[in-house]
């Protein structure tokens, strides 16, 4: 896993990850408190509306990063959308109402929908060799992991000692941190787009026709709408579920998303080793399966242990849900990259990107509405139910390679492979 880090350009590539997706973390956490405070009782409501916010502008914005990068140039763009969000950050201490909460995060969200994909898109240019770029989804997969669970840690021990406001100081040192390693990294060029796809609309959906007609990226694209569905309890129900439902405390909330970072962890440490053995479809499909039904037994657990006696439980089935989550999204891009040439990687995991949080879109509303009026019980278990039928569609729809997934031409999609 760790070979990856030989590369110098990734070294200083991973660093700005991890800082950013710190940043990320202190945020998020510390926009659920704002909105638990401004709210009360009806905060699942309005965090399921304002992470439903983020999955749109990501669903919109995501097509045009390649678009954008090629224009402006990579390194500039990831270093113009990270001040953006050092300037959100920095103004988030200072809301006062949910609708400029509704402002500001969809600049900030709008940032990280071009930061994103850009990123993703360059790991491949920068690490060729496929083990090597196995170990480096794993490190990419580790950071998110990393900051799941310093986050909420750092979170936790601010709390006592500060306002949660002051989590958002945290968010904008991150961001400014990955805008300065990125500036001193020498990062390859976006490669340019044949004569023929160069007008906005083709260069824009060309990642879009790639995913919807190459058998194995429609396969992992309902892997996404099953992990959407399970993963949005955890996202959006962990805050007021214990804060709310169960009485417990802000340092409670936190350890348990800790919990599910340290499940996440796990999975990615053992990604490597597995992979190479069984390849990634099992994995994938194994590790989503653990998270459908860890996820079922939320609304038995809040049903027969009351109040803060469910905490040790539902301990153990974040933990698990945070194995199944990492098994999934980890060697994403290891599939998409064995199925597409390298020229087109940008445009294919910008919209891969884009489509699958339009998933979450759906599952971040649904499940934090679902939980104010029908409860926390009945909305987790709808979701798992919806993950399981999703998950047996893609299980079914992606089996044993042919050669029209491996090479997209055969699918009939115009490659640029030279």
């Amino acid at each position: 896993m760790f070979i990856a880090l030989r590369h110098r350009v990734f070294r200083r590539l991973f660093a700005a990850h991890v800082v950013a997706l710190l940043g990320t973390g202190l945020s998020t956490i510390a926009i659920g408190f704002l909105v638990f405070d401004t709210t009360g009782g009806g905060a699942a409501g309005v965090l399921g509306t304002l992470l439903g916010i983020k999955m749109l502008t990501y669903l919109l914005l995501g097509p045009l990063a390649p678009a954008i990068a090629r224009r402006v140039g990579t390194k500039r763009l990831l270093v113009l959308t990270d001040l953006v969000r050092v300037v959100v950050a920095l103004a988030l201490p200072f809301v006062g109402d949910v609708v400029t909460a509704y402002v500001l995060i969809i600049v900030l969200q709008s940032a990280s929908a071009l930061f994103t994909p850009t990123f993703q898109a360059t790991i491949p240019a920068v690490v060729t060799d496929e083990r090597q770029y196995t170990g480096a989804l794993a490190l990419s997969r580790l950071a998110y992991d990393i900051e799941a669970l310093v986050s909420p840690t750092i979170a936790s021990v601010v709390v006592v000692v500060a306002s949660s406001s002051a989590l958002f100081f945290g968010t904008g040192v991150g961001f400014l941190a990955s805008a300065l390693l990125i500036v001193s990294a020498a990062l390859p060029k976006a490669a340019a787009l044949p004569r023929g796809t160069r007008s906005v609309r083709r260069e824009i959906t060309r990642g879009t026709r790639f995913v919807l007609r190459v058998p194995r990226l429609r396969a992992v694209l309902t892997l996404h709408l099953a992990l959407a569905a399970v993963g949005a309890i955890a996202m959006v129900l962990t805050l007021p579920l214990v804060l709310g439902e169960l009485g417990g405390s802000e340092a409670q909330a936190a350890a348990l998303l800790a919990v599910f970072g340290v499940g996440s962890i796990t999975s990615a440490i053992l990604m490597p080793a597995i992979i190479a053995r069984i390849g990634p479809r099992p994995y994938m499909l194994a590790g989503l399966l653990l998270m459908v039904v860890a996820m079922s037994f939320v609304w038995p657990v809040l049903a027969f242990a009351p109040g803060q006696q469910a905490l040790p439980w539902l301990w153990a089935i974040w933990f698990l849900g945070g194995l199944g989550y990492s098994a999934v999204l980890a060697p994403m891009g290891r599939v998409m990259r064995d199925a597409v040439p390298d020229d087109d990687l940008p445009d294919v995991f910008a919209a891969q990107f884009s489509l699958a949080h339009g998933w979450w879109l759906i599952s971040y509303p649904l499940a934090g509405w679902g939980a104010t009026i029908l409860g926390f019980g009945p909305t987790s278990l709808l979701l798992a139910l919806v993950a399981a039928v999703a998950l047996g569609f893609a299980a079914h729809a992606w089996r044993t390679p042919s050669f029209g997934e491996m090479h997209p031409k055969a699918a009939g999609v115009v490659t640029t492979r030279r």
